[in-house]
């Protein structure tokens, strides 16, 4: 499992054609995002019940299979000054259970704030209550892969010459 990136590690971008799914792990829910398979555009997927663990693990096995997914993105939780609190430290464990069971890599990548801007996005887009709870996940997941897919790329980048 990757360490979460700091905004300066040295994240590898997803090669064109590879999808990328990316999860926003919560207590109750994990939204679930993807992207296109030139890794540019994420979109909301799905939101699925975060326990029990082995179901919502096999659940997004079967996702991973489905869609053939090449790499999966995790949110960690930092807190604002950017340590991991004990948010944090159940999702590191869930992303090492999740390694396991798929036998691939999964990337940590810092979330802070993430659910927070999912909320305000479809407060801002007129998305009703009822709507935004159910939604709120995988538009956060979704959030948490378009800034995975643009750091990344923004690597690639400035390590070109």
């Amino acid at each position: 499992m990757n360490e979460p990136d700091d905004g300066y590690g040295d994240i590898v971008p997803p090669a064109p054609g590879r999808r990328v799914l990316a999860l926003d792990v919560g207590e109750r829910r994990i939204g679930v995002a993807m992207s296109d398979t030139g890794g540019i555009l994420a979109s909301p997927l799905t939101t699925i019940k975060a326990t029990p663990r082995p179901q919502a693990l096999a659940q997004i096995a079967a996702l991973v299979r489905h869609h053939a997914v090449d790499d999966i993105v995790v949110g960690l939780p930092l807190t604002m000054s950017g340590d991991i609190g004990p948010q944090a430290q159940v999702v590191q464990s869930f992303a090492g259970e999740l390694e396991t069971v798929l036998g691939q890599q999964v990337h940590l990548f810092d979330e802070r704030l993430t659910s927070i801007a999912a909320e305000q996005m479809m407060r801002d887009l007129g998305v009703k209550p009822a709507r935004r709870k159910a939604r709120i996940d995988e538009v956060a997941a979704s959030i948490i892969l378009q800034d995975y897919l643009d750091h990344t790329r923004n690597q690639e980048r400035y390590r070109s010459p």
